[in-house]
């Protein structure tokens, strides 16, 4: 039995809210559970200086966690002057997880910025950032849309992310904080609405994992995927 008494294949409960920051282009309250992170996407027309001229945009993505987001708190990288390994790794991720469902040439040489705030964390919040990130996306090429910014479908998919381990040799989906700290193996899976592989990242916490649990960890998370699809198409209705 799992900490949450979830199946193994039962995500948490998930919401996608949109357009809870008043001045962004497009935002999203997504929770996982007890994992909370606020979205916002902000449209700029700048562009990195190595991409100027080159007749396309650039999504890019910042994440960060709250001093108490976690049971004790954590101290503000800011005041650190540097962020940590672990937030670039994350912010990286979450861009490129964007970027390759969005035609960048359709954008023009203007810049989309995706700020992925962690409120509250219990494990999950890289996957929970991409998928509401996605939905921040959406509704800010949307808004893109409507002021003639852009033509035709700019975001060609959708993209979600979950995440999967084994926990007491069992193959589990969506892990929270308790099953995240104890598993034998850890995975993140980014995925398209179509099903395909965007990136996995996969660790043997304990245990070396074998290709069959591998598959194993792979079918749970297209089966997460599809229903974070699902809800992704339900929350931009």
């Amino acid at each position: 039995m799992r900490p949450s008494r979830r199946q193994p294949d039962e995500l948490r409960a998930i919401s996608l809210e949109r357009g809870v920051v008043k001045y962004a282009e497009g935002s999203c309250f997504v929770k996982f559970g007890d994992t909370h992170v606020l979205v916002t996407a902000t449209l700029e027309d700048r562009l990195p200086p190595w991409l100027k001229g080159q007749a396309r945009g650039w999504v890019t993505a910042e994440y960060g966690m709250l001093p108490r987001a976690t049971s004790e708190r954590t101290r503000r990288e800011a005041s650190a002057g540097k962020q940590s390994g672990r937030t670039i790794e994350i912010q990286r991720l979450i861009g490129r997880s964007l970027r390759a469902v969005l035609d960048l040439p359709a954008l023009g040489e203007r810049q989309i910025t995706i700020d992925c705030d962690v409120i509250q964390a219990d494990g999950g919040t890289r996957t929970a950032a991409i998928t509401g990130a996605w939905v921040a996306l959406h509704d800010c090429v949307t808004w893109m849309k409507t002021r003639d910014m852009v033509t035709g479908e700019p975001l060609r998919d959708h993209v979600a992310a979950i995440s999967c381990g084994i926990c007491h040799g069992t193959p589990v989906l969506d892990l929270d904080y308790a099953e995240d700290s104890e598993a034998d193996t850890d995975a993140n899976f980014v995925m398209t609405g179509a099903g395909r592989i965007v990136e996995v990242q996969g660790t043997a916490e304990k245990v070396p994992f074998t290709e069959e649990q591998f598959l194993n960890l792979l079918a749970l998370a297209r089966k997460g995927v599809m229903k974070l699809v699902d809800l992704q198409k339900l929350a931009v209705m």
